[in-house]
């Protein structure tokens, strides 16, 4: 019943991991706390039970634009959902009432300040509710990032509704967050959920702010006619990004608490509703954003933690399509985080200092950034490659010999006294004339002048890699920088690899790995907007980018396979299949395209070994017909990443086509027939055996793809 549901309402063929788990956990009346991040599907843990319940359920909401988008998404599906809030007139409020006496509504969402006002209890009193939902539980927790005092009464209206099942739902929550949050709803005894903080499918990357403007632009050069939000530390900062932007003709609006209340609310609405697609904002902007189709997150300035970056990077990629995040990253953004904690109370110091070092952290670091971004949040990542961050798509191939520039750059630390900052070194290597280097003699020391093969901007970006690389270490508060004991082995002559300034970067942009036709795509975009902007509600409530990807790459050219889409329930079948097959047909009669056929869902579990997102892109367009070298050119990757995702496809239970895979074997035709044979013998499940059986001849990168055409032939 509920499976058939899911796809009947929502359009969705299988659950996302853990939904399942605790869907059916609420719909046995067992209170549950969820914490599972921004995109993953936690709205449907109390919308589907919604569904099935007789009475009411309750759903608590802190931003009004967040529970008017999902009450707009609900009643587009076909689901009654109502909400009270301080925008409603006397009017408004009656009619909702009467929804909810009369039984029509399924759903109530409702502010915590309005929930506790008396004549929604009483409304409430009148009424089965069955279920009370406390989305973004983390607010009712002083340990939490984002504290509401409001959310301290919601205990009362749980003793008001003991019958009704509590779900305690947020994106982020540490053990003591979690254990905060039962105590003060009473739900001690609640069931935990927790979920993977990995987003496979935002694409991390970290550069230093060597001309923040200019790399801005170059980012969005990568991102023409998408949307996303570009994240500034301070309103000045804002409104002058966004005014020079604007000036070089970029779609841009401004968004911050120093704008009055109706020109934020027309900005909102017009980044929403895909008028405008790029917001310049503070970090006041996004949390009540709905909005599915962000594809990139930049972030101008440094944020002051890892939860706030985690939660605004969060709004990129809820429809699970790849999305960029970018952060550029200076050391003066850490001085300012520095002053600004120095400002507050003492007891609070030492844990915002911990959270900048965690952050830090993450930006220095030169390993995948998933490891020190899921470590935060208590989730070991053991994988060596994500495939997905600037590090992990960075070969070994792209980084040269930096042992000169280093030698040069940390004897002159060496030699001023391990007293100053990063700039006061550029200028004593560059032969600067400025009044602190005269002053203090560095004009006579054997390092002035030795750096003029690099420009100012290009030494800034070669000692962030030093320190990163434990060369040294700066003083957070000063800036001061001092050189560690792997800084005397580099004057000795030990190595220092890394990458040069004028180096482009090697993360490529999310629409480089779209396998999708992007001129329907855009004819589809055109169909979408012109049918919201009739209706009056946002694009995404039409469809997805997802769903629109999918007509793009399937070409579906009846209702029945239009049917099977992502997104697409009986609701949006009935009422816009008429609309977009007709795009889909054209298009398709015009190129002399056909339909491709959808593969059957495969039923997923959290207790399954489950495929990410990019490996089973990658295992879908191998079985539509992409060779090796094809997925390879496409992704800028190694044959061994490839091969490393259609052996997780395997481990999970997919099936390969049948391919000759021999052909990129460098072994002769006698040597891959033994080591199939061995295969025959030893199984494919372990490579050991058959590296064994062979005398060790054979490396374990041949056996890796020989594995995948053996098991490929067992489907004969």
């Amino acid at each position: 019943m509920i499976q058939s549901k899911l796809k009947q309402i929502f359009g969705y063929d299988t659950f996302r991991p853990l939904q399942e788990e605790i869907i059916q956990n609420v719909l046995n009346k067992q209170d549950s706390l969820v914490v599972m991040p921004t995109g993953s599907g936690k709205s449907l843990c109390y919308q589907l039970p919604a569904l099935e319940f007789p009475g009411l359920t309750v759903v608590v909401s802190p931003l009004i634009s967040l529970m008017e988008d999902q009450v707009m998404q609900l009643r587009a599906v076909g689901v009654t959902a109502v909400f009270l809030n301080s925008t409603l007139d006397y009017v408004g409020h009656d009619w909702v009432a009467d929804q909810i006496r009369s039984g029509e509504a399924k759903l109530l969402y409702a502010a915590p300040e309005t929930l506790v006002q008396p004549r929604t209890l009483a409304l409430l009193a009148q009424c089965r509710v069955d279920c009370l939902t406390i989305d973004e539980a983390h607010c009712i927790s002083e340990w939490g990032h984002d504290f509401r005092p409001e959310y301290r009464q919601l205990v009362d209206v749980r003793r008001r509704l003991p019958t009704a099942v509590c779900l305690a739902v947020t994106a982020t929550a540490t053990e003591r967050v979690r254990q905060d949050i039962k105590t003060s709803l009473d739900i001690s005894s609640a069931h935990e959920f927790v979920a993977s903080f990995d987003r496979d499918n935002l694409l991390l990357a970290v550069e230093p702010k060597t001309d923040g403007l200019a790399q801005t632009i170059h980012f969005l050069q990568a991102h023409p006619d998408e949307s996303g939000i570009i994240y500034c530390a301070t309103r000045k900062q804002v409104d002058f990004l966004a005014g020079e932007l604007a000036r070089r003709g970029w779609p841009v609006l401004p968004y911050h608490a120093g704008l009055d209340d109706a020109t934020r609310r027309t900005n909102q609405r017009q980044f929403i509703n895909d008028d405008v697609p790029i917001m310049v904002a503070t970090i006041a902007f996004g949390m009540g954003i709905n909005k599915p189709n962000v594809r990139f997150v930049l972030h101008y300035d440094l944020p002051k933690n890892l939860e706030s970056y985690y939660q605004q990077i969060g709004r990129a990629g809820r429809d699970g399509l790849p999305s960029d995040c970018l952060l550029l990253f200076s050391y003066s953004d850490v001085q300012t985080i520095n002053y600004f904690i120095n400002e507050q109370h003492p007891s609070q110091q030492q844990g915002a200092r911990a959270r900048l070092e965690a952050m830090l952290g993450f930006v220095e670091t030169n390993v995948c950034r998933r490891r020190p971004l899921l470590n935060y949040f208590g989730e070991a990542y053991d994988q060596d490659n994500c495939e997905t961050c600037d590090n992990c798509t960075t070969e070994a191939g792209d980084l040269v010999d930096l042992t000169i520039p280093a030698q040069k750059f940390l004897s002159c630390v060496k030699r001023t006294g391990e007293l100053f900052g990063v700039n006061h070194i550029i200028d004593v290597l560059r032969g600067s004339q400025n009044q602190k280097v005269l002053e203090r003699g560095h004009d006579r020391l054997s390092t002035y002048n030795i750096g003029l093969e690099f420009s100012k901007k290009e030494w800034q970006f070669l000692a962030r890699q030093f320190v990163q690389q434990g060369l040294m270490v700066q003083d957070m508060e000063y800036g001061s920088l001092k050189l560690t004991p792997q800084a005397y082995a580099v004057f000795k002559g030990e190595p220092v690899r890394g990458t040069l300034p004028d180096k482009p970067q090697a993360v490529p942009s999310a629409t480089d790995y779209a396998n999708y036709d992007q001129a329907l795509f855009q004819q589809l975009r055109q169909k979408r907007k012109a049918l919201a902007d009739a209706a009056g509600v946002p694009p995404y409530v039409i469809f997805s980018d997802r769903t629109l990807v999918e007509m793009a790459t399937y070409f579906p050219q009846s209702r029945a396979s239009f049917g099977t889409l992502y997104g697409v329930g009986e609701a949006k079948l009935t009422n816009f299949a008429d609309d977009f097959l007709p795009v889909v047909q054209a298009y398709c009669a015009a190129n002399g395209l056909a339909e491709v056929r959808k593969s059957a869902p495969t039923t997923v579990s959290a207790s399954s070994s489950t495929p990410g997102g990019r490996t089973v892109e990658v295992l879908n367009l191998y079985n539509n017909g992409r060779t090796l070298p094809e997925l390879c050119q496409q992704y800028n990757v190694k044959p061994s990443t490839i091969l490393n995702h259609l052996w997780k496809a395997v481990q999970a239970g997919e099936t390969l086509r049948q391919s000759n895979l021999l052909e990129h074997s460098s072994l002769s035709p006698a040597q891959q027939q033994q080591a199939l044979a061995a295969f025959a013998e030893h199984g494919a499940e372990f490579l050991k055996p058959v590296h064994t059986a062979l005398n060790e001849t054979v490396d374990y990168e041949e056996l890796h793809l020989l594995r995948l055409h053996f098991i490929s032939q067992q489907t004969l």
